[in-house]
């Protein structure tokens, strides 16, 4: 043979190994591995919250109701968006600093509030007072681990006809309205704990 052709040869079996061991690399060290440039299992761990009980999930956002479609202020000043509760159901609280009855309900929110915080969230929405007033009340019964947004104008008291604290609305994931009027601590207790098994 030629050497000039011999020398073809040679470059093509070089060629044809070096292909070989490429094409064996991408396949990865088990067969039917996922090669990695795959989408599949590359962003799935990252883009996914932690499932917890009735709480989000890899699916879609929930589509936000009307009910949860307004934002406010806490009382620490902070941005309150409440289309970031959609999905779940949540507890709206509207009381006022100087209601008995709300004092005596204090106590059992700031009890269940944290238990359930991720699954039932309850929103405290604090009018008809002075906002020291509000904050004092937040600080005595313990409930600065619960959203309390500041209500001093009562746009949200209106927006959910509330006439008189204390007064819960409870909406479910969808965001209906399924119960609006007073809670003791025993009936707001079973409430959430309902909510969070459905």
């Amino acid at each position: 043979m030629p050497p000039r052709a011999a020398s073809r040869l040679t470059a093509a079996a070089v060629l044809a190994a070096t292909l070989a061991a490429a094409t064996a690399c991408a396949a990865g060290p088990e067969a039917g591995a996922v090669p990695p440039a795959a989408p599949a299992a590359a962003s799935s761990d990252a883009a996914s919250p932690a499932v917890t009980p009735g709480g989000p999930t890899s699916a879609p956002p929930a589509a936000v109701p009307a009910t949860l479609s307004f934002t406010g202020k806490t009382l620490d000043g902070t941005a309150f968006s409440a289309a970031d509760l959609a999905g779940r159901p949540v507890l709206l609280w509207f009381w006022a600093p100087w209601c008995a009855t709300c004092a005596s309900q204090a106590w059992t929110v700031a009890e269940i509030a944290p238990t359930y915080r991720d699954t039932v969230p309850i929103v405290g929405v604090a009018g008809l007072g002075e906002q020291k007033a509000m904050k004092d009340f937040v600080t005595e019964f313990d409930l600065a681990g619960t959203t309390q947004i500041d209500d001093r104008n009562g746009a949200l008291w209106r927006r959910f006809k509330v006439t008189e604290q204390s007064t819960f609305v409870v909406l479910d994931r969808t965001g209906r309205v399924v119960h609006q009027g007073f809670l003791d601590g025993e009936a707001l207790t079973r409430q959430v704990e309902t909510l969070a098994r459905g």
